[in-house]
């Protein structure tokens, strides 16, 4: 049977004040944490492309790497309709940077069965690095389309529609593949209140880093390539500038230019 993996993560609410623990990771004990709300959108895709072709046979697996709690975010994405979720839980994973936390993910992947796509957002909304898409199909070894505002199947290929300052760019690549959305991507549905109810009773697959074939050296803050030794809170919002007479029109039309909006 086809898998579609859509991955997701639970992350701080937006609303909730964030703060740095004393190894300069980010506190979760103190916050309300979500399924990311780009990730809405990614499972959203996986479901539609597996809707799209109901005679195909296309399962959709939700997958999260994270503390305990983090299964909330897959029961959200089982109530949207996703058939199977596993959790890659495991202390050792505590300060992955993006490599470790890819590494991770790739590893479950391969664990699962004729996986021939992987959707997840294009940026989590608390690392805002948008990096992981791309390094988890470099460890695949397949194509990547990152950053699409649609997404479809076309028999064994995958074809998108990515939005950015310079246009639209259609891609296609086949399967099996890595793709990442938007926020610009279809509406995510409501979850009905009974797959929320099945959402609460499904039974999660968990699997520690052993079970995937990773080992404690691989991951974790003190083995990551990239950690953060500092941080300063962000400065408050000053006023803009305001530009008024004869040279204004050329002011703006430099700044535009500059910032690549012409």
């Amino acid at each position: 049977m086809p898998t579609i993996v859509a991955l997701v993560k639970n992350v701080p609410d937006t609303w909730s004040t964030k703060k740095l623990s004393d190894d300069h990771t980010l506190d979760r004990d103190a916050v309300d944490e979500v399924l990311d709300e780009v990730n809405e959108y990614s499972v959203e895709a996986a479901l539609r492309l597996r809707e799209s072709d109901p005679d195909a046979g296309w399962r959709v697996i939700a997958l999260t790497v994270g503390p305990a709690g983090a299964d909330e975010a897959l029961r959200r994405a089982i109530a949207m309709g996703a058939d199977d979720a596993v959790h890659v839980l495991d202390d050792a994973l505590a300060g992955s940077d993006v490599l470790g936390t890819a590494w991770t993910v790739a590893a479950a992947v391969a664990k699962l069965d004729d996986v021939r796509l992987i959707v997840a957002g294009g940026a989590s909304s608390d690392g805002a690095v948008g990096a992981l898409p791309g390094i988890v199909a470099e460890y695949r070894q397949c194509p990547a389309l990152t950053e699409l505002r649609a997404v479809a199947l076309e028999g064994d290929t995958i074809t998108g529609t990515r939005e950015d300052a310079h246009g639209h760019w259609e891609l296609s690549a086949p399967l099996p593949a890595v793709v990442s959305v938007t926020d610009k991507a279809d509406k995510p549905r409501f979850p009905k209140f009974k797959g929320l109810m099945a959402a609460k009773k499904h039974e999660i697959t968990t699997w520690d880093l052993a079970a995937i074939g990773v080992t404690p050296e691989q991951v974790g803050l003190e083995h990551a390539a990239t950690r953060v030794t500092g941080a300063n809170e962000r400065a408050a919002r000053t006023a803009g500038e305001t530009v008024r007479g004869p040279e204004s029109a050329a002011k703006v039309l430099a700044f535009l230019d500059d910032e690549n909006l012409l």
